[in-house]
């Protein structure tokens, strides 16, 4: 594969969710992430200030979803089409065998298990479709409910592997079967 293209997006589904493209409705659930300390404990980047911000990180998450650098989804509940978490697949190497994923949910929805169903869809998604090889999560040592994630979804410590950016960040990884 040369390069990627999310056309038609890829809507994934699971028994309790629906995975799918960003909106420029989402923009409040959005600001609600970027802006809450709980979500933002373990992540190392700007809070948003605004309703604004939110809006402009929509639409440049759109338009690497339309240059084909990054999937980023929003999960909703099915039924209730209200943003509770993110989940993407991004970085991926120049090959494109090797993908970074990432997540978040807002605090209300968290330890109900539905993180975990968005994983199973995206890592079925990224092998399946994608044909990767290896998909990488750094999360950082102290996150354990993220790390419990990782590791209920069968991902591996890579002990081996650093985050040069970040040392208080550890690597996880999982191989396609």
């Amino acid at each position: 594969m040369t390069e990627l293209k999310f056309r038609p997006f890829p809507n994934l589904n699971s028994d309790r969710l629906v995975v799918r493209k960003l909106v420029s409705n989402d923009k409040n659930e959005i600001y609600s992430f970027r802006s809450d300390e709980q979500v933002n404990a373990f992540i190392q980047r700007p809070n948003h200030t605004n309703i604004k911000s939110s809006a402009e990180f929509i639409d440049k998450i759109n338009k690497g979803i339309d240059d084909g650098k990054w999937v980023y989804w929003a999960i909703t509940l099915k039924n209730i089409p209200e943003l509770i978490g993110t989940i993407c697949l991004w970085n991926f190497s120049d090959d494109y065998k090797i993908v970074e994923i990432g997540y978040e949910l807002l605090p209300l929805h968290q330890n109900q298990g539905l993180m975990s169903e968005a994983v199973k869809s995206v890592i079925n998604y990224a092998f399946e479709i994608l044909n990767i090889k290896r998909i990488e999560a750094y999360s950082h040592r102290e996150n354990i409910s993220s790390r419990k994630l990782l590791e209920r979804n069968k991902f591996k410590l890579d002990p081996t592997k650093k985050d040069r950016s970040n040392p208080d960040y550890v690597v996880y990884f999982l191989t396609n079967r």
